[in-house]
Order: C-alpha cells, then sequence, then structure tokens
C-alpha cells in the first residue's frame, strides 16, 4: 500500500489527530454520502464510542463532531468561525452544511458518549445516522478513526488491509528488509526511492511545493508555541513553558553560560512549543499523529538551527525518509495510541525524526534503518494515559524526550557501519504484538497509570 508524504503529514488542528481530525473527516464522508443518497433529510444524530468516549471530551472530539457536520474540515479549519457556528448550533438545535439544507441536530440530544459498547474494528468507533422528519434513521455509517487522521468505514477495515489501486510504483516496499535490498540494488538512498514513488503518482514541482508547505507549518507552529504564554485550556491548570525556557536558553547563549547537555534543552523547548499549541487546539502537522506532533519538528529544527553544515536544501529529504518509514510502521503494526499505547505515537514519531537526522547527516541507508530501530526499541512499551483525557500531561513531555532520543539515535547510528542486533522489522512486529497485549487502560481511555494516579480536578 503506497503511503504518500502528504497521507504521514497532514496539515490539520489539535489536540489529537484520532479524535479531533479523525472525527471531523469522518463526518465529512457522512455528509459526502448524504449527497449522494436519494433520500431526503431532516435530522443528524451521532454516537461516539470506546476511546472517543472515554477521552473524547478532553480530546474534543464532541467539538470536532459537531463541527463536521456542519461542514468545517481540518485543513480549511478556522477557529473564529468555529466558536460562531458552536454558538450558533447550540442556540438553535440546526446546522447547515452545504448542500444539504437546515438539519436538526441538538448537541445535547444528538451526540452521545456510549462508554459501555467498543465497536467491533477498532476502539475509536463512532457512528453517523442521518434521519427523516419523523425522526427515524434512514442512513447511518460505522467510522473507525484509526490514527493520524486517516478514518475507515467498517465496510473498508472488514476488508482488510487497503489495495493500492493507484499507477505503480518503482520501489514498492512493504518492509525495511525490503527496502534496503531496493537500496543496495539501485544504490538509491531511501529519500531517493520514496522521492521516485511520490513522482510516480504526482510531479516534482508539487512534491517540493508541498513539503516546504509542510515545514512552514510545521515551523510557524514551534514560533507560535514560543511567542505564547498563559495556562493551557481544559481544567489542569498546566502553563505554557516553551517561551520561557526559550528566553533563558537565548540570555545563556548571550553570556556563555550554557553547558553541553543545554542542547537537549533547546530540542525538548522546539518539541513543547508544538505541543502547547496542539494542547491549545492550534494548527499542526500530523507527524505521524497530533499527540506526537513535536518530536519531529524539534529534530528538524535541531538540525537547522544547531548542526553545522545544515541546509534548508535537505528538509525534503529529512521528510521522505521520516514518512518511508512512518509507512512501514502504520502499514506492519500501529501509529494510534488508542490501538497500541504511546508506543504507536511518540515511538513512530521518534524513530520517523531519527530516520530523517540520520539521512541528512550522510548516512547510509543501512544506517538510517537503524536509527529508527533505536529510536522505537527504546519507547517499547510505553503507555497512553492522558491525565483527564487532555493531550497535556504527560504528552507534552513526552515529545520533548522522544525528539532527544531521536537524535541520540540518529547520533549513535552514524558511529557505526549500519550493523546491529534487532533489525527494525523485529521491533514494529514487537510494538504490534505490545499493543495487543497491553490492557485497554493504557491505551488513550484514561483509565490506568498517571491518568489516575495524580490529581486532575
Amino acid at each position: 500500500m503506497f503511503l504518500s508524504v502528504f497521507d504521514m503529514f497532514k496539515v490539520g488542528i489539535g489536540p489529537s489527530s484520532s479524535h479531533t481530525m479523525g472525527p471531523m473527516v469522518a463526518a465529512a464522508r457522512f455528509l459526502d454520502l448524504m449527497r449522494a443518497s436519494a433520500f431526503d433529510f431532516s435530522g443528524l444524530r451521532a454516537t461516539l464510542h470506546g476511546s472517543l468516549a472515554f477521552t473524547g471530551v478532553g480530546h474534543a472530539t464532541d467539538r470536532a463532531t459537531i463541527l463536521g457536520l456542519a461542514g468545517f474540515l481540518p485543513e480549511t479549519y478556522d477557529a473564529q468561525a468555529a466558536e460562531s457556528a458552536l454558538a450558533g448550533i447550540r442556540a438553535s438545535g440546526m446546522v447547515s452544511p452545504e448542500g444539504l439544507g437546515s438539519l436538526r441536530f441538538n448537541p445535547s440530544r444528538d451526540l452521545a458518549f456510549n462508554y459501555d459498547l467498543v465497536l467491533p474494528g477498532h476502539t475509536n468507533g463512532m457512528i453517523l445516522m442521518a434521519t427523516d422528519a419523523q425522526g427515524d434513521v434512514t442512513l447511518q455509517q460505522t467510522y473507525y478513526s484509526i490514527g493520524g487522521g486517516f478514518v475507515m468505514t467498517q465496510e473498508e477495515l472488514t476488508a482488510g488491509k487497503a489495495t493500492d489501486k493507484g499507477a505503480p510504483i518503482p520501489y514498492p516496499f512493504h518492509s525495511a528488509t525490503e527496502m534496503l535490498d531496493m537500496a543496495t540494488r539501485s544504490g538509491k538512498s531511501i529519500a531517493a526511492m520514496k522521492r521516485a514513488n511520490e513522482i510516480s503518482r504526482s510531479c516534482e514541482i508539487s512534491l517540493a511545493r508541498g513539503s516546504a508547505q509542510l515545514w512552514d507549518v510545521m515551523n510557524a507552529c514551534i514560533e507560535r508555541g514560543l511567542a505564547a504564554t498563559g495556562v493551557l485550556p481544559g481544567g489542569l491548570g498546566v502553563k505554557r513553558r516553551a517561551g520561557r525556557i526559550h528566553d533563558a536558553l537565548l540570555a545563556e547563549a548571550g553570556m556563555n553560560q550554557s553547558a553541553p547537555h543545554t542542547i537537549n534543552d533547546w530540542i525538548c523547548t522546539y518539541a513543547l512549543a508544538v505541543n502547547e499549541e496542539n494542547a491549545g487546539g492550534g494548527q499542526v502537522v500530523t507527524a505521524p499523529t497530533n499527540g506526537a506532533a513535536g518530536v519531529l519538528p524539534a529534530t528538524l529544527r535541531y538540525y537547522l538551527d544547531h548542526v553545522p553544515g545544515a541546509a534548508p536544501s535537505h528538509i525534503e529529504d529529512f521528510l521522505l525518509t521520516a514518512a518511508a518509514i512512518g509507512g512501514l510502521i502504520k502499514y506492519n503494526a500501529s501509529i494510534s495510541g488508542a490501538e497500541a499505547g504511546c508506543q504507536a505515537e511518540v515511538g513512530s514519531a521518534s524513530a520517523m525524526a531519527a530516520a530523517g537526522l540520520c539521512a541528512v547527516m550522510g548516512g547510509t541507508p543501512a544506517q538510517v534503518e537503524n536509527a529508527a530501530e533505536i529510536a522505537l526499541e527504546h519507547h517499547l512499551g510505553m503507555t497512553c494515559d492522558p491525565v483527564k483525557g487532555l493531550v497535556q500531561v504527560p504528552c507534552i513531555e513526552r515529545n520533548g524526550l522522544g525528539a532527544v532520543k531521536a537524535v541520540t539515535a540518529a547520533s549513535l547510528a552514524l558511529r557505526g557501519d549500519g550493523s546491529h542486533f534487532v533489525p527494525l522489522d523485529s521491533c514494529i512486529e514487537t510494538m504490534r504484538q505490545t499493543g495487543l497485549d497491553m490492557s485497554a487502560n493504557y491505551k488513550e481511555t484514561s483509565l490506568g497509570g498517571l491518568a489516575v494516579n495524580v490529581p486532575n480536578c
């Protein structure tokens, strides 16, 4: 299955790709289904299940569903327009998506959190329904938000892994072993093979423009986070720290008082800036998810600002390499915290960032694969236990440490020749099996771990 760099990295809104972006995308798909139907509709209903129910309020799943049914999309989201629309919907009990007229939808009555029924396909399940004038359901579809903003219907999920029906790509690797074999035979880097695959479906100009836009959005998110102050929403009272730490680092650097280990603080600060923005509902890029959105931008910013000889011309190679690794993890395991814990989110992000950094610092394909494996291996077993269902504690700091691990993994891999004991494929399979074995209490339900062992109200 070909996954484009623009599938792995998508511009969206916080705080969660699976719990915010996914439900909004599912709602948009349902509206399209309604538009293609011959029925006359008068109302809408929605039920949220599994992790979408347990941590839905903290992740703004209810807001995302309401706005999605009103016609909002993650990539064109306007916060001011959204707030106005929400107030109007709650006051009138109506939504008016384009082409469907006015439909009854009272969020307090027509949007339900079902904590008792986990749908069979995935823990992030939701059922969307359209009703006639009598209130009877005339159209219904089940959607699963499977992580990273990806959404599948019940039918698509039942059919198994999707079959790629696009034009053939020149380097169709499905495992790290295949990827390295193709690199050896072709003499190409991982980024070069991924670029050839992308161009076979699009063109060089689109790839270059799209990659530049992705980094522009990532970097703008860092800058907004560094400039922002105050307390994050949600009731935990978590203060924004990125700007304060950044100011202190600048002051120390100006006085030549920085210790060598301070570089870790720079890396963490960039990641904190992104994830504080995400927690505040700002615009971020899934990398590969919102909850892990700070790892890769922090690592790339570290490279550009702190590594001698770094060049912006390498940004595309960084993103292509990272997307190749992320695609392998998604295809063979998971990038969803609700499915496999935080190992699937921050762990995957760290592996992707380590691979990208190793590549742009001159690593061979074997060293790149080694860097990804080191980073992922040392996130194995990490649980997803957000306090109060918010993407704040421990998520924000966890991104900082994931970025530090990514840099360390890339450095260790570059010190070697690419040979190592645990193949990346084995590490990915271990993550998949660990996710299957992990209790649901530790998979984005806020029923275990830090979520129940610290005061959250």
